[in-house]
């Protein structure tokens, strides 16, 4: 069967796991991007198989009413301040759901379009620039585990390490980083707050948008509770893990 660009296919050889679109084809070779998950990969056509959308779009719609945050503000009385965000993303497809995920939330949230091997020499002047209570740092990734080694891990930790020269307390600036696969504890020890993951799996396109929202709507004052949050994202406290903290929302009074 010949396949066009932009149709949905899965795999065969992987159990049909996961939904892809096609990007690219050169020859019998299709290029695809993961529909939900921040996955990059080739494939021959003759391992592809059209995909029914509508399950797809079902399983999407119970996830995301599983990570929805219901956030009950006094504002009678009081106005907020929410954490604002800063969100660099590698791919701009999954960086536009994120910033409709933070606008649907009523959050301040700035996008940032980078390749992962130019983030880290730009994100120092994006910080100081905008100023945000939270980073988030993503794109796509991979772990290779016959070789050890990781696609882009080096530069996500690197972004890190940059983003802790301008604010070094967990504190003050949450930073989220990493990607499909991505070297977890290294991460955590560049300086991310959060990072993926943990058991070098896949993640959901919005799990770094999830957790960003989530310490964006908590008051400074309140404790995140880490294992509730971390289960609101697509694969658990597999695919992303962190440190404790608190939120980043400011509560004023009056309004």
């Amino acid at each position: 069967m010949k396949y066009k660009i932009g149709d949905v296919v899965t795999r065969t050889s992987h159990g049909h796991d996961m939904t892809f679109e096609i990007i690219r084809i050169e020859g019998d070779i299709c290029y695809l991007k993961g529909v939900n998950i921040r996955l990059i990969a080739d494939s021959p056509m003759d391992d592809l198989a059209l995909f029914n959308q509508e399950e797809d779009i079902e399983d999407e719609r119970n996830f995301l009413k599983r990570a929805r945050f219901e956030c009950t503000l006094n504002r009678d009385d009081y106005f907020y301040l929410p954490g604002k965000i800063l969100h660099i993303d590698a791919d701009q497809d999954y960086l536009t759901r994120c910033l409709d995920y933070y606008h649907n939330a009523s959050l301040e949230a700035v996008g940032v379009v980078l390749k992962e091997t130019e983030i880290s020499s730009e994100i120092l002047s994006l910080v100081e620039q905008y100023h945000p209570s939270i980073v988030v740092i993503t794109g796509h990734d991979a772990y290779y585990k016959s070789k050890e080694k990781y696609k882009n891990s080096r530069y996500f930790i690197d972004a890190v390490k940059e983003a802790r020269r301008f604010e070094n307390s967990h504190q003050k600036l949450i930073i989220i980083a990493g990607a499909c696969q991505s070297n977890y504890e290294e991460l955590i020890k560049a300086g991310a707050t959060f990072a993926s993951s943990p058991k070098r799996i896949n993640i959901h396109a919005l799990d770094p948008a999830i957790i960003a929202t989530k310490i964006s709507l908590t008051c400074t004052t309140e404790s995140i509770n880490l294992k509730e949050l971390l289960e609101k994202t697509k694969y658990g406290p597999e695919g992303i893990g962190g440190l404790q903290t608190t939120g980043m929302m400011y509560v004023g009074y009056p309004r």
